[in-house]
Formats: C-alpha cells, sequence, structure tokens
C-alpha cells in the first residue's frame, strides 16, 4: 500500500487576512479547499492511505474530509500541540503509517501546486536505492529557497538554505517540497522536539553518505505562499493549465458554482470562480479572481488577479487590481486598490475613499 504524509500544520501569516479563521491548505481554489487538490492527485498516483500532519486550526480539516473515504482514501489526522518543525511533524505523522522498515513513504508540503507525476518520482526513488528521494524544480531567482546542487547521477551534493550571500548561489535547482523516503529515515529522527529536514536531517544523511537522490521535474510548479500565487493557482487549475481531478467542471475561463449568480452583461475571465450564493453584477468584469461564497461584485466594478472574501460587498466601479478583500468587508462605490493591497476582515470602506494604496 502506497502512504503519504500532507503536513498541514502551517498558520499561513503571509496569507493573512485569508487565513485568519482558516488554515492555508483550506482556502479555496478552483471551487475546493486547496487540499482537495493535493488529495486528488495522490489518490490519482496510487496512494490509499495519507496521513495530515495538522497543528494550526486542526478542528477544521476533519469535519470536511472525514475519513477520506468520499475521495477514494483513507485519510488520518495526526495533531502537533506545538509546532514541530518540517521533520518534526514527519516524525510525529509516522505513528500512524503501516510502512514497514524499507517502504516507500510519500510526504509533501501543504502549500505547494504542482504537476509532478508522483509514480515517476516513486519510480526514480526505487531505481536509486534512495534513503531520501526530492522533488527539485529551477527558478530563475532561488535565493528564497533552498538550493539543491546535484551530479550528473542526480545525487545530492549539498544543501544551502536560503542563500544570503552571492557566492552560496551555486545552482537554481530548489526544493520543491515533495520527497520520497524509505521509512527507517522517518523513524530515525527525534521524536517530540522541533526538527528541520531541510537544515538537519538531510545535510545529517549527507554527513552519514547515505544516498539522497533528487528528481529536477519541469512540470508546473507554484509556491502558494503569498496571496498573489493563491489567486494564481486557482486561476490556472480552473484554466486547465494544471490538471486536478478535485475541480469541479470542465477546463475553461471562469467557474460559476451552484448558487452563484452571474448578470447578463458581467464578463468572467482568466480562470475566475465564482463562488455559492456570490453574485456578479452587470457591467462588471472579473478576470483571474477568486469570488468567494456570498461575496458580491456590484454593476460596473473590476477585479483583476484578486480575492474578495464570503460575503464581502466590492461597490460599483470600484477597481481591485491584486488585492484581498477579507470576509464580510464592504468597500463602497468608486474606490481604486492596488498593488497586494489587503483589506482585513469585517472593514467598511466608503465611497472613493481609497485610490492606489496598500492598506
Amino acid at each position: 500500500m502506497t502512504e503519504a504524509v500532507l503536513l498541514v500544520g502551517g498558520k499561513g501569516t503571509r496569507l493573512r487576512p485569508l487565513t485568519i479563521n482558516t488554515p492555508k491548505p483550506m482556502v479555496p481554489a478552483a471551487g475546493v479547499p486547496f487540499l482537495a487538490h493535493q488529495l486528488a492527485r495522490a489518490r490519482a498516483a496510487g496512494v490509499e492511505h495519507v496521513v495530515l500532519a495538522t497543528s494550526y486550526l486542526a478542528e477544521v480539516f476533519e469535519p470536511y474530509f472525514g475519513d477520506g473515504s468520499a475521495h477514494g482514501l483513507r485519510l488520518t489526522y495526526v495533531h502537533e500541540e506545538e509546532p514541530l518543525g518540517t521533520g518534526g511533524a514527519i516524525r510525529h505523522a509516522a505513528r500512524a503509517l503501516t510502512a514497514g522498515p524499507g517502504d516507500p513513504v510519500l510526504v509533501f508540503n501543504g502549500d505547494i501546486l504542482t504537476g509532478l507525476d508522483i509514480r515517476a518520482l516513486l519510480e526514480r526513488h526505487e531505481r536509486a536505492q534512495a534513503h531520501v528521494t526530492l522533488h527539485l524544480t529551477r527558478v530563475a531567482d532561488p535565493r528564497a529557497f533552498g538550493l539543491v546542487p546535484t551530479d550528473a547521477d542526480g545525487r545530492v551534493l549539498a544543501f544551502t538554505e536560503k542563500p544570503s550571500r552571492p557566492e552560496e548561489i551555486v545552482t537554481d535547482q530548489i526544493n520543491a517540497g515533495g520527497y520520497v523516503f524509505r521509512r527507517e529515515v522517518i523513524d530515525g529522527i527525534p521524536a517530540d522536539r522541533p526538527v528541520s529536514v531541510e537544515r538537519e536531517t538531510f545535510p545529517q544523511l549527507l554527513a552519514e553518505r547515505a544516498v539522497l537522490h533528487g528528481v529536477v521535474d519541469s512540470s508546473y510548479w507554484l509556491d502558494l505562499g503569498r496571496p498573489a500565487s493563491f489567486v494564481q493557482a486557482s486561476a490556472d487549475l480552473v484554466r486547465g493549465i494544471v490538471h486536478s481531478p478535485a475541480v469541479p467542471g470542465e477546463p475553461g475561463e471562469f467557474l460559476v458554482l451552484p448558487g452563484a449568480h452571474v448578470d447578463a452583461g458581467a464578463r468572467l475571465s482568466g480562470g475566475t470562480v465564482v463562488g455559492a450564493g456570490a453574485h456578479v453584477a452587470a457591467g462588471a468584469e472579473v478576470a483571474g479572481s477568486v469570488v468567494l461564497d456570498g461575496a458580491r461584485i456590484e454593476a460596473d466594478a473590476r477585479v483583476h488577479a484578486s480575492m474578495v472574501g464570503t460575503g464581502a460587498r466590492v461597490g460599483p466601479r470600484t477597481v481591485l487590481d491584486g488585492v484581498v478583500i477579507g470576509d464580510h468587508s464592504l468597500i463602497g462605490a468608486d474606490n481604486e486598490l492596488r498593488d497586494g493591497a489587503r483589506i482585513w476582515c469585517g472593514t467598511a470602506i466608503p465611497d472613493a475613499a481609497i485610490r492606489f494604496s496598500a492598506v
């Protein structure tokens, strides 16, 4: 049986206000919680049992996903009372695994959207007879990530976590947040204390001459740590740029969920999602955005690359460009918000109060 651990315990502070009352993996993307896409892709790759390593707002996961049977999986929930880091969370979750020594265990970060071929990653792990196999990707600017140089055969040579000096940037290959561990390697991680696999476990394994194998993959990859990335991920899922069996509809320029109402003359494009009970009025244009359940976009508003929270209202002729509007916020008419502005939950802004401001 193929098993996986999904690390879903982070607080998602960079995504606030989206994550004030909702853990990051449960924020909707393409009509369903983002975690649903990860679970669906795992199931499509043959994974049968997933352990969810939870911490922040852990109580919201099980009521939605239950035992996993509706998703073709068996789900187990393991809660961290105190954050244990990546390695500590993996070790803590291992109590729910059934894999024996030598068996492979998939591990994925809960904030990565990728088109990675999971089965191929497992096959490469077996062929390399590796202790750990890492999914790697290439990025134009690797400074914000963990660098992982490899030799010609894919053997990992070093780890440099978020380099601070130019001479440390020795590769554009980064740790993409997906792994295959041998079960005994997980069992060797110290228990009941915070451990970072990036800063402690992997460097120690290298020092012990363990086989760490890197698989550089050029498929779609996106870190959902920032609101703009989350909105982009949702749009890319709707448009089919990256495939997920969990998207409730065929690929297209927009996704309108049951119970939503889009007036004649409103224009939707760019992978926009309109949530249940939401309303987009005539003359409004919504492109590449997420309009959550019960929100309202009034007449002639312009919404681009933005997220409008549950029950929020965007007034007539208001322009949003790269903005997050918190739940139940009220934005009056004729405002203009751009460039990463964030409106916190329940905020009320009068007519024509804001121009080009980040809040």
